[in-house]
């Protein structure tokens, strides 16, 4: 599941690149649903589609994504993971924020609950902050990890014609996040070039491609107010 760089001068772990299965999200609203899945095929947890939209219903998971339901999802499917967050629970400041403000009142108790009952359902919640270099031993390892970065931020090296904020909508529907305001995006990340500080990623908006940004613009996009520097980190021994 891992290749590494050969060659003169390259060290193990200099070059990472996890074959993991791209999945393409369907709607504007479910990039961490489409993450999800890619890990948990990477995890080799998932073969039935219906056992993933059981869970769903299981968790009541509706259009309201936060990363905290993603590390139910995990655990519902026994999959081992770390959520690291700058903050256990909801920022009340997000209220002000038009990417939140729509569902902010009805979602704030509900994400509160969860991160105040993760404990007791084996979901791992961490309030702390990690490195690029944290992130990098992760994936040498194998291990994959789920971000929320700034899509209006985020900007793929390699997409010549990239997808206006990462944004996907069916054809014919208008954007929603033309703007340079804040729009939260889910992406898996699955390797990283140490000698062109690089790190590479799944985008959920496309549906045939690897990405791969420098770690300057993906620090940027991942550290962005709005993101609480969100990081899921998978396991694959689960």
């Amino acid at each position: 599941m891992r290749e590494e760089a050969e060659g003169a001068g390259a060290e193990p772990g200099d070059f990472v690149q996890l074959k993991v299965p791209i999945v393409q999200q369907q709607y504007h609203w479910d990039c961490g649903l489409a993450c999800s899945r890619m890990v948990l095929r990477y995890l080799k947890l998932l073969e039935d589609d219906s056992a993933f939209e059981q869970a769903l219903q299981e968790l009541q998971l509706t259009r309201s994504i936060w990363t905290i339901d993603l590390a139910y999802l995990m655990g519902h499917f026994g999959a081992r993971h770390r959520f690291c967050t700058r903050t256990l629970g909801v920022d009340k400041g997000y209220r002000n924020q038009a990417f939140y403000r729509r569902h902010f009142d009805a979602e704030e108790s509900r994400v509160n609950q969860l991160f105040a009952q993760a404990s007791s359902c084996k979901v791992l919640v961490e309030k702390c902050t990690v490195t690029v270099r944290d992130i990098q031993e992760h994936l040498a390892q194998g291990h994959v990890a789920i971000v929320l970065v700034d899509a209006v931020l985020l900007l793929c090296d390699l997409c010549s014609s990239p997808v206006k904020h990462c944004c996907f909508l069916p054809i014919g529907q208008k954007c929603f996040c033309r703007g340079p305001a804040y729009q939260g995006h889910f992406i898996v990340l699955c390797g990283y070039n140490r000698a062109s500080e690089s790190i590479f990623y799944n985008n959920p908006a496309y549906a045939d491609r690897v990405c791969s940004t420098s770690v300057t613009n993906f620090e940027e996009a991942r550290t962005s107010y709005g993101t609480d520097e969100d990081i899921l980190f998978v396991y694959t021994d689960s």
